[in-house]
C-alpha cells in the first residue's frame, strides 16, 4: 500500500522562521519515524544554501497519523547539511540534555487572522475595534466567541494524529484562542507543538484563515498572544518544598537576557509590564501572579508545594 508522508520543516528565514513542507509517496511504510528515509530538498528557496550547492537533507525525528489524509503520515524533521551535520538554522540540534524527567507543557496563544481586513477574526474592518477586552476569555456565543468551528476541528485533528493536546480555551482577545501540549523531554515537547502548528495552519488553509503567533498583533489595550511554559522535574513532583521552588525560581533569573534572546522577536511589544506580563526586562516570580515571569500555580501549594 502507498503512503503520503509529509515531510515538515523549519526554513532559515530570520528573524523568524517558517514552516515549509513536501509529499513523499512510499510503499510499505511502517509508520515508525525510523523507516522514513532521508530526503532532500532545494535549500536555496529557504534561505539555507546557496543556488550553486543548494541541497539540504530531511532527517525525520518524529512521525505521526495525518488526519486529514488518507494513508497519510506527518513527518517533523530536521535540517542537515549534506555533509550530515546539523544545518545552521537547526535550532532541536542545540538541544544536548533532552532528560525524559523533564516534563514541559506548552500553552500555545494565538489569533485566527482574518486576510481579507488583515485583522483579527471579528475584526470587521481595519481601525474597527470591538468592546474592550474582557467578555472574550473563555466565551460563549456568536456575539463574543469568534471562530470555534475553525478551533474543535484543529482539536480533532490533534487528537487524530495522537498529539498530546491537554485542552483549548477562547483567549482575552476577540479571535484569539489557545491551546495546551504536553509532553516529556524537551525535543518531544518541540516536536509536539510544531506539529500541532502545522496542523492549525491547514486547518486555516480550509477557512482561508491564517494561524498569527506574532506576540502584539493588535496595537493598544489588548492582550498579546505567548506560550507559556509549565516545566516540573522529578524533584519538583516528588521531593517538593517552597525551599526547592524559590531555589529554581532564583536560578532562572540569572539567566533571563539568554532565554530573552532566543525566545522570538518582537517581544518587547508584549512584554511590557501590562496586560498580564512581566516587563521585558525585569524578572519576577511569585504564587498565582499573572504578571510575574515565572507563575507557581496555586494548586501546586495545596499540593505541599509538589508539582
Amino acid at each position: 500500500m502507498k503512503s503520503k508522508l509529509e515531510y515538515i520543516w523549519l526554513d532559515g528565514y530570520k528573524p523568524t522562521q517558517m514552516m515549509r513542507s513536501k509529499t513523499l509517496v512510499v510503499e510499505g511504510f511502517s509508520g515508525k519515524v525510523e523507516d522514513a528515509p532521508l530526503w532532500s530538498f532545494d535549500g536555496s528557496s529557504t534561505m539555507q544554501a546557496s543556488g550553486n550547492s543548494s541541497d539540504c537533507v530531511l532527517k525525520p525525528v518524529f512521525v505521526c497519523h495525518d488526519p486529514q489524509r488518507k494513508n497519510g503520515y506527518l513527518v517533523m524533521a530536521e535540517v542537515m547539511n549534506a555533509d550530515g551535520t546539523p544545518h545552521a538554522s537547526n535550532g532541536r540540534a542545540t538541544i544536548d540534555d533532552d532528560d525524559d524527567d523533564f516534563w514541559f507543557g506548552f500553552e500555545q496563544e494565538y489569533v485566527l487572522w482574518d486576510l481579507d481586513h488583515h485583522t483579527p477574526l471579528g475584526f470587521p474592518a481595519p481601525g474597527y475595534y470591538p468592546p474592550p477586552q474582557g467578555p472574550f476569555y473563555c466565551s460563549v456565543g456568536a456575539e463574543f466567541n469568534i471562530g470555534r468551528n475553525i478551533v474543535e476541528e484543529h482539536l480533532d485533528a490533534c487528537i487524530e494524529a495522537g498529539l498530546n493536546i491537554e485542552g483549548i480555551n477562547a483567549e482575552v482577545m476577540k479571535g484569539q484562542w489557545e491551546y495546551q501540549i504536553f509532553a516529556k523531554g524537551a525535543k518531544a515537547s518541540g516536536d509536539q507543538v510544531w506539529v500541532a502548528r502545522y496542523l492549525a495552519e491547514r486547518v486555516g488553509e480550509k477557512y482561508g484563515v491564517r494561524i498569527n503567533i506574532h506576540p502584539k498583533p493588535v496595537k493598544g489595550d489588548w492582550n498579546g498572544s505567548g506560550m507559556h511554559a509549565n516545566f516540573s522535574n522529578g524533584a519538583m513532583r516528588e521531593q517538593g518544598g517552597e525551599k526547592l521552588f524559590t531555589s529554581i525560581c532564583e536560578e532562572f533569573g540569572k539567566y533571563i537576557e539568554e532565554h530573552i534572546d532566543v525566545y522570538g522577536t518582537d517581544n518587547e511589544e508584549r512584554l511590557t509590564g501590562l496586560h498580564e506580563t512581566q516587563s521585558i526586562d525585569k524578572f519576577s516570580y511569585g504564587v498565582s501572579d499573572r504578571g510575574a515571569s515565572i507563575r507557581i500555580p496555586i494548586s501546586t501549594i495545596e499540593a505541599g508545594w509538589k508539582g
